[in-house]
């Protein structure tokens, strides 16, 4: 029997290869980009899921406010906060801090520059699960200056030496003992690491405060719960015992804090504070494109339905003969079974092999690296195995259930006709199709626009040409002034560069330099608010283009300036000023030192257009060593301008790697995530609109096909060929305009909370809907008038032959 199933199915795809290719294939698109989504989604949600005791630990990120405004969000908190918890809750059964830290790291002739590292507790290891492969875990970060490194990196340093007892130099000052070798760090964790110094040591430097206060931030703090604790209950306690420990202080300077407990299996995907410790995914973007994948092979299995139904009335008789002959119905719908499964069976194997030739540009396009390991992921089988059971009984038991329900006398006579309730399924069936599409078109395009407003927009501060490089780690400071000053001449010296520029931040991030408490020295501490400071020196706003409004800006002709700062117009807001004006000249109090304000500045973007105006405050630092800008004149080869730094970097600050970058490509990298996620946006819904055009194709060819006896008829009888492709169209076109009036209000709830996460964005005008609505009922009337207008000029003697 089953021998007799594939040899009918076989001859049923065979004899109609149109309906099959359009099947096959739409299927195999859906069935591949499906694939690859939910291996994307996969990927992005399993971060920090290796954990053993994931579901136990939390982070606790911290917010600020200031007279009740929230004004700062940080992955990294107070330095007292861990020890704090740990000790007033018996829930918390384990605690670990952690602080970042960069510099110069040497073992021999061997140097590299390190942004990777941080000052742990020694309980920083055991909470998360880590194992040695060299050394021993217990007490490897309890002494000070000791340290534990990945195996990458004992490689990088040590070669095949053990490194184990070895010393390893930071900025050529301290030498750290290597305790232990844990393995690399998986790629799927939020925290990644390459040395760990023990907290000890920082304690040293930064004296025993940074256990205890709550004014120094940038300390990722996690605690580890004992079974069964309710966490939002946890976190409830916490805010009642920091309003108690810290809250009356606080209150003083009109400010308060908070700590939220964020399950580390959410962090990746959940959160874009303040000193994250990498950048993160995007929840919302995830589930959009699962969303995306949803739809598509929704659409595949839509097309499948709807063209086995309408071909319902060519199956008619087959169906009749064989009741007659003495077919059962369960014979009949395990036929028409056995067509679905063997046709979905070809497209997954097609999907499959699709997935594998689209794997490198899917990677292109998310900045993912999944590999062609994920075939040894049991996941991958299964979903693949999920996808064809799916497909075969989501969109054949319909169409089986449907043609084997036909009465042999009724079909025998040639009395059987379409019903209407078929012709109102397959309606119902393409106004979804078109509806998912005409949501996903206006979707990319609302994300092109958006990416392409943020990067036209002035940012108010000028990043063009300009190279910069992160300043010395390893440096004599009692000649530093002198070098730097002789650095800076000779480099002005070069044809090709007129400016050099010292500074504690450039645009691009967010500075690292945030100062609350500050306040008009006339004024109650109820009155401080948070600021960001950049410190900067006396060529920094000339260079970057940030216009002087009100007063001056620093002069090496004033002595005086290095107790002066400049705000820019949202710190003047924020300071509670009406305008420039009244800025001037008045006195600040910043964390017990008093600064005239001398100058307003233009507020610019520091950050990308996601993100509001912050308030800054600029200080005056010329001798700082955190980032050198270089303005370079347009006609000048930057290559050339880059050998020549390079040099000199080596010349004057020896034992420092010269590591550098173009501003506007850095400024750019902040728009990275959201430009991956239109173009994968796009291309998925492009794929959308194809199988649901494949569909259409496949209904307006069965339909062209149904009618030729009548397109004949009223071809002789005078009809012309527009009054024909009127006639033949007007059918298909009501269901994709239907699916229009129902797609636009829901594209337009979905993108006003998607552009919520955008503090400058589009306005959501009409055009952004008519266009990809028009482009897309264009694309649907050129697929129908394919067959439409083959239909019309047929010969009409030959199409009153046809049977």
């Amino acid at each position: 029997m089953i021998k007799n199933y594939f040899k009918i199915a076989l001859r049923n795809l065979f004899k109609h290869k149109v309906f099959s290719f359009i099947n096959i294939f739409g299927l195999s698109i859906g069935i591949a980009a499906f694939l690859l989504i939910v291996q994307f989604v996969s990927h992005e949600t399993s971060y920090d899921k290796f954990e053993e005791n994931g579901d136990r630990i939390y982070r606790l990120q911290q917010n600020r406010y200031n007279s009740g405004k929230l004004t700062t969000q940080w992955a990294a908190g107070a330095a007292g906060v861990g020890k704090a918890v740990k000790d007033a809750f018996p829930e918390v059964e384990a605690m670990a801090k952690l602080t970042p830290e960069e510099g110069v790291m040497s073992y021999g002739e061997k140097k590299f520059k390190e942004k990777r590292m941080f000052f742990a507790t020694n309980s920083f290891l055991p909470m998360f699960s880590y194992k040695v492969t060299k050394g021993k875990l217990d007490n490897a970060l309890t002494d000070p200056f000791t340290s534990v490194i990945t195996e990458s990196t004992s490689k990088k340093y040590f070669g095949n030496e053990d490194p184990i007892g070895k010393l390893i130099s930071y900025n050529k000052i301290d030498n750290y003992k290597i305790t232990a070798v844990v393995p690399d760090v998986p790629e799927n964790s939020h925290l990644k690491f390459d040395l760990l110094f023990s907290f000890s040591t920082f304690l040293k430097f930064a004296g025993p405060e940074s256990e205890t206060t709550f004014d120094w931030d940038g300390y990722y703090t996690y605690i580890k719960v004992i079974p069964g604790t309710n966490a939002q209950r946890l976190e409830n306690k916490i805010k009642v015992y920091i309003d108690k420990k810290v809250g009356p202080e606080y209150k003083k300077r009109n400010e308060s804090v908070e700590y939220k407990l964020q399950p580390l299996h959410d962090i990746h995907l959940y959160s874009s504070y303040m000193m994250e410790a990498e950048v993160n995914g995007n929840g919302q973007s995830v589930y959009f494109l699962l969303i995306i994948a949803v739809f598509i092979i929704i659409i595949a299995w839509i097309n499948y339905i709807n063209l086995s139904t309408a071909r319902a009335i060519d199956r008619a008789k087959e169906v009749g003969v064989r009741k007659v002959m003495g077919s059962y119905r369960s014979q009949l719908i395990a036929q028409f079974m056995f067509e679905a499964l063997l046709i979905n069976l070809f497209s997954v194997v097609f999907a499959f092999v699709l997935v594998l030739i689209s794997l490198p540009l899917f990677n292109s396009l998310t900045g993912n690296e999944l590999n062609f390991s994920l075939l040894l992921q049991w996941q991958f089988w299964l979903t693949l195995v999920l996808l064809f059971a799916g497909g075969t009984l989501l969109a054949g038991l319909y169409p089986a259930f449907i043609m084997s329900s036909f009465k042999p006398i009724t079909v025998l006579k040639g009395k059987f006709t379409r019903s209407k309730q078929g012709t109102l399924l397959r309606q119902s069936l393409v106004i979804i199709q078109f509806a998912a599409s005409v949501i996903l078109m206006v979707g990319t395009f609302c994300v092109y626009k958006q990416v392409n407003f943020m990067q036209s927009q002035e940012l108010g501060v000028n990043i063009e040409k300009t190279l910069v490089f992160g300043g010395p780690n390893v440096i004599d400071t009692a000649t530093y002034k002198n070098r730097l000053k002789t650095f800076k001449t000779d480099l002005l010296s070069v044809p090709g560069i007129h400016k050099v520029i010292t500074s504690t931040a450039v645009p691009g991030k967010k500075p690292g330099w945030n100062a609350g408490g500050i306040k008009l020295v006339e004024d109650g501490d109820e009155k401080g608010n948070q600021y960001r400071i950049i410190g900067i020196d006396y060529d920094f706003l000339e260079a970057y283009g940030i216009q002087v409004l009100k007063g001056r800006a620093f002069s090496e002709q004033f002595p005086t300036d290095k107790k002066c700062v400049l705000f820019n117009e949202e710190a003047i807001k924020l300071m509670g000023f009406k305008n420039a004006e009244e800025a001037l000249n008045r006195r600040i109090d910043f964390w017990g030192d008093q600064y005239t304000i001398i100058g307003v500045v233009s507020n610019h973007h520091q950050e990308g257009l996601r993100q509001p105006y912050d308030a800054h405050i600029f200080r005056l630092t010329p001798n700082t060593s955190s980032y050198f800008s270089l303005k370079i004149e347009k006609n000048k080869d930057p290559q050339e301008i880059i050998q020549i730094a390079e040099k000199k970097w080596a010349e004057f600050f020896p034992g420092n790697p010269f590591e550098y970058f173009f501003l506007d490509d850095h400024y750019e990298e902040q728009y990275k995530a959201d430009k991956q996620f239109g173009k994968t946006f796009g291309l998925f819904a492009l794929l959308a609109i194809i199988v649901a055009c494949l569909g259409l194709l496949g209904l307006a060819s069965f339909a062209t096909t149904q009618r030729t006896k009548e397109i004949g008829i009223r071809k002789i009888s005078g009809a012309s060929i527009p009054q024909l492709l009127m006639l033949l169209t007007k059918d298909f076109i009501k269901p994709v305009l239907i699916s229009f009036i129902i797609a636009v209000p829901v594209t337009y709830y979905l993108l006003q909370k998607w552009l919520q996460n955008y503090a400058f964005k589009i306005n959501l005008s009409p055009l952004l809907f008519i266009l990809p609505a028009l482009l897309i009922l264009i694309i649907a009337i050129i697929t129908i008038s394919t067959q439409t207008l083959k239909a019309a000029n047929a010969n009409p003697v030959k199409s009153l032959r046809t049977e």
